[in-house]
């Protein structure tokens, strides 16, 4: 992390890797996810899954990057770009299929990323030996982002994520071995966790050394099962001040060169029934980093638990 800052963005990140502002172009592919194959998939995943600001999955893919590339560059002064496969599994497609979108997304100018959205248990050497093949060919750089949520494999199971916290460990042990970057979600408020869970999901992606960190709050989008326990009142959600302590924990805990993604959620009003208690991402991030401030704190504070932590405890009390 850089001075003042307290904790380490993802921007930042970016322009340590590549000396520049690098932005993410949204692409939406064809694609559905194992988990709604027979049944609703995640309780909190909407029909649109989280694609809801990409392009129609119809559209080609170059054509939704040029066009997207074309309405962000003037307006950032961008000139480097990572195409994000975002909606759904993505290596849920046929590997050929796969291939092909992926070429498509690394053939075009000022493309230096591929990011890939998926599922741990949608991850086999297959998949990565595409990834890596393409990198090598055109130049770009591989990341894989992963939606493990929680730690808690109880909350797993009540979610309906449909894998195990063992299949997560297992896909980020296999992509570290092509060397790509990692970039994992979680949420911090999700009603069956405590903050002992958001805490020890912290230390679990701080000991795997995941690259980046992708933080959401939980919201309630429309026709969901999710959306159904929260009407009828089987679910209630954490208060604002408890998931901004769970916040400022998890981040105290976690490995000070991880990038943070993003702290909130972000979701058109129209498609939800709660986000955010009411208040705009942005000024919630003001009123965590003005917390920060005032506690004096910062990402990677109590960041001294691995390694052997009790015997360089045992040899201070020496």
């Amino acid at each position: 992390m850089g001075p003042n800052m307290y904790y380490y963005p993802y921007s930042e990140f970016l322009k340590n890797k590549y000396g520049e502002k690098v932005y993410k172009l949204p692409v939406n592919l064809p694609v559905t996810c194992p988990n709604r194959i027979a049944g609703r998939g995640c309780i909190f995943c909407a029909e649109p899954g989280t694609g809801f600001e990409a392009m129609d999955a119809q559209v080609p893919v170059a054509e939704q990057i040029i066009r997207t590339k074309e309405h962000i560059s003037p307006k950032y002064k961008a000139r480097l770009f990572i195409a994000y496969f975002q909606n759904y599994t993505n290596t849920f497609l046929p590997p050929e299929s796969f291939r092909a979108y992926v070429t498509e997304a690394a053939k075009i100018k000022d493309i230096v990323e591929i990011a890939v959205s998926t599922r741990p248990d949608c991850i086999t050497e297959e998949y990565l030996d595409i990834l890596q093949k393409v990198s090598r060919e055109h130049q770009v750089e591989i990341t894989v982002e992963l939606g493990l949520q929680t730690v808690n494999y109880h909350t797993l199971e009540k979610i309906g994520r449909g894998h195990t916290l063992a299949a997560f460990i297992d896909a980020v042990l296999m992509i570290r071995s092509y060397g790509f970057d990692i970039c994992t979600h979680v949420i911090l408020n999700l009603p069956w966790d405590d903050r002992s869970d958001c805490l020890e999901t912290a230390r679990v992606l701080s000991a795997l050394k995941v690259n980046a960190v992708k933080i959401h709050s939980l919201y309630v989008a429309k026709n969901t099962p999710l959306c159904e326990a929260y009407e009828n009142g089987t679910i209630t959600l954490c208060s604002k001040e408890e998931y901004m302590e769970r916040l400022i924990c998890f981040l105290e805990l976690l490995d000070p060169d991880m990038a943070v993604e993003r702290l909130f959620s972000r979701i058109p009003e129209k498609d939800a029934v709660f986000c955010n208690w009411g208040m705009s991402w942005w000024k919630l991030k003001d009123e965590l980093t003005k917390e920060m401030e005032r506690r004096g704190t910062y990402q990677g504070r109590t960041y001294g638990y691995l390694h052997g932590a009790a015997l360089h405890t045992l040899r201070d009390i020496r």
